[in-house]
């Protein structure tokens, strides 16, 4: 849009939101989780979802050594371990305070946490080790991982009504750890990015849940409790299912809920996050090495959700660079995020989204901006190219916003209805507002190409 008509077109849009659109739909509240997962429905060809599989064998982690109040990661491995190499199973954690380090589920184990178990994780940089492939903020590295880890594994879960807790704040992991990816770390070959604690060096905190070219992975009614970093963090892997999960991570920073990461088929629903960061969370790399790598994030659906509190309740980006498309969010409530719907990306990340479609959402309050759109960041991070002038050469690393879809949206709270920053020389385009109610039409509009009001 040409910078002489955007007050104008402002104006327009906020008149036709005033007049001509009736009341939308309030959202649907949570409904208690059903056992089967239902049909899914989406404007875009999603497969449906079905649950992993396992033998009945089970093995409680007692019987494999495992103690209360007694680091048990080796015990707790061995029971892993031992179901895997039986033909799959569940191991069960259960009811009782189990202290570990790094456990990696894998092919066709189900670790259940029983109701009344806490998996209490370690503190400590060496129950952690050795480093294992992984990504941090969008960039391929060699560091701690996860939590729960699993790379290549197929046909796994991690299901019950137990809690999983991270360590306190004050933890050796905190104090040693890399507070996130430098440009210096982004420009250096794979091999060089090893960052392994030996001898007292930094690492990259692990995420919570961090699978890794993995298929047909389910996390099913567990609570995250009080995360150092990201908490259900699936990299380059398909057929995910998250579902009836608690995330309690508020008033820590850089605690996303659910983050999707170049990864494929993804259904998540009757989930409940409370975080510190952003709470659904779609991501596909970054730079370079995103884009080359090519992998995108696409046919996601988030449904039934709940967002209490968090910066983004709904976020795409800001790593955005294998491309992210094929997403649809119904029936979500969202009590008091900072933005309710944030989309983002900085000029050098490369990629975009396209084809999303948001529809019956409540959002009762935030503090600012309902719907956030910013393709240019600040200066802290990306420097000169965070100003909007002058407008770059379109280019491999230059993002497109495209094809987005408000509709039945419902606002109770908000102080302005839209801000959107596109860049100069890609504007943001097809943004489309279908029976949105709030209580304020205040727009803000920078580099948007077409906005259409149905």
């Amino acid at each position: 849009m040409k910078p002489y008509l955007k007050k104008y077109a402002a104006k327009y849009v906020a008149w036709l939101l005033a007049t001509a659109l009736p009341a939308a739909c309030p959202a649907t509240l949570m409904a208690q989780l059903p056992e089967a997962i239902e049909p899914i429905e989406a404007p875009f060809d999603m497969p449906q979802m079905a649950r992993p599989e396992f033998p009945d064998h089970t093995l409680s982690i007692a019987k494999t050594g495992a103690r209360q109040g007694k680091l048990s990661t080796k015990s707790i491995q061995k029971a892993i371990d031992r179901t895997a190499a039986n033909g799959g199973g569940t191991v069960i954690v259960p009811a009782g305070k189990w202290l570990t380090g790094r456990i990696e589920l894998k092919s066709n184990v189900n670790l259940r946490i029983d109701e009344g178990a806490e998996l209490h994780f370690s503190g400590q940089v060496d129950d952690y080790l050795p480093a294992v492939p992984t990504r941090n903020e969008g960039v391929d590295i060699i560091s701690t991982g996860a939590m729960v880890y699993a790379n290549g594994a197929k046909n796994i879960a991690i299901t019950g009504k137990g809690r999983l807790v991270a360590p306190r704040r004050d933890c050796q992991l905190m104090r040693r750890a890399i507070g996130g990816i430098s440009d210096s770390v982004e420009q250096m070959p794979l091999a060089e990015r090893v960052f392994d604690g030996r001898g007292g060096a930094k690492v990259f905190l692990p995420v919570f849940f961090g699978p890794i070219n993995c298929e047909q992975i389910l996390v099913e009614g567990v609570t995250f409790e009080r995360s150092l970093f990201w908490n259900i963090v699936p990299v380059y892997c398909r057929n995910i299912i998250i579902r009836g999960v608690t995330v309690n991570s508020h008033g820590h920073g850089r605690t996303d809920g659910i983050d999707i990461d170049s990864s494929t088929d993804a259904l998540i629903e009757y989930t409940t996050l409370d975080c510190g960061d952003d709470c659904f969370t779609l991501k596909a790399g970054r730079g370079n090495d995103g884009v080359d790598r090519a992998r995108p994030t696409e046919n996601v659906v988030i449904r039934h959700c709940r967002v209490k509190r968090g910066v983004g309740g709904l976020t795409i980006g800001s790593e955005t660079a294998g491309g992210i498309r094929n997403v649809y969010a119904c029936d979500v409530v969202m009590e008091a995020p900072r933005y309710p719907i944030y989309m983002k990306t900085r000029r050098p990340r490369g990629g975009g989204c396209e084809n999303i479609t948001l529809e019956r959402l409540h959002i009762k309050s935030c503090a600012g901006t309902a719907i956030q759109f910013d393709m240019l960041g600040s200066r802290r991070w990306v420097g000169s190219l965070a100003d909007r002038l002058p407008a770059r050469p379109v280019g491999k690393l230059t993002p497109k916003f495209a094809d987005i879809t408000f509709k039945d949206v419902t606002i109770d709270s908000c102080r302005t209805l839209i801000s959107a920053k596109g860049l100069p020389e890609q504007p943001i385009e097809n943004l489309k507002l279908c029976n949105v109610k709030a209580p304020t039409t205040r727009m803000t509009l920078q580099d948007v190409g077409t906005i259409t009001i149905e």
